[in-house]
């Protein structure tokens, strides 16, 4: 089955099958939030990205293969309901932007841009975007066998970037963000995932770029 990126919340992940990596797509909690379980194909090991909400679905994606880490894109509260409980049932290491840290419920080790998350012979760079909080993270994983594949957290969605609470220093510095870190610097089949609802690539949303900036959100 051809992969959309479609999740309802208490349905099936959606799942993609690359050459290096297996990803995992599942709508948990309240504001249907995505996570994403990250699988190397060569040695097994897996990553979350945001554990949302709902730890025992969560928990059963994981399955016996066990948990190297969980990353949070960031601080708001939506992002780590469920972070404390399966961090404490699978020992993984908690992860997060220094910028971010305090926000969460845990102690969590501190990633800033350019560092590397592994997941087994595969690895994620770690892109800081502020804006939508001080240390929004995305996460890329550079396929060496096809598209580069974008973990966007709540700063990039299809349609526009996140909220800002409509103060316009924090919507300059995402919109800066979001198109010289991201737009600029990677390919138009780059495929993102976002924090909340349906995947795009970064070639359908770019001719919309002077628009989100004109509109200022």
């Amino acid at each position: 089955m051809t992969y959309s990126g479609d999740v309802t919340h208490g349905g099936a992940p959606a799942v993609r099958e690359l050459d290096g990596l297996t990803i995992s797509k599942l709508s948990v909690g309240p504001m249907d939030n995505n996570a994403y379980l990250l699988r190397c194909t060569s040695t097994g090991e897996q990553v979350l990205i945001d554990a949302a909400n709902e730890a025992p679905r969560l928990l059963e994606l994981v399955g016996d293969a066990g948990l190297a880490a969980v990353v949070t894109t960031h601080q708001h509260m939506d992002h780590w309901v469920a972070l404390e409980e399966v961090v404490a049932k699978t020992g993984a290491r908690a992860l997060v932007h220094t910028d971010d840290a305090a926000g969460l419920p845990i102690e969590a080790e501190r990633l800033s841009d350019g560092d590397t998350v592994p997941v087994g012979d595969c690895a994620l760079e770690v892109i800081h975007i502020k804006g939508h909080t001080p240390g929004s993270i995305a996460l890329l994983y550079r396929d060496p066998a096809g598209t580069p594949h974008l973990f966007t957290g709540d700063s990039l969605f299809p349609g526009g970037v996140g909220n800002t609470d409509k103060d316009p220093e924090r919507f300059a510095a995402l919109i800066d963000d979001v198109e010289h870190k991201l737009f600029d610097q990677l390919p138009d089949d780059t495929w993102f995932y976002p924090g909340h609802g349906k995947d795009s690539t970064l070639g359908a949303e770019r001719p919309a770029l002077p628009q989100w900036k004109a509109r200022g959100w």
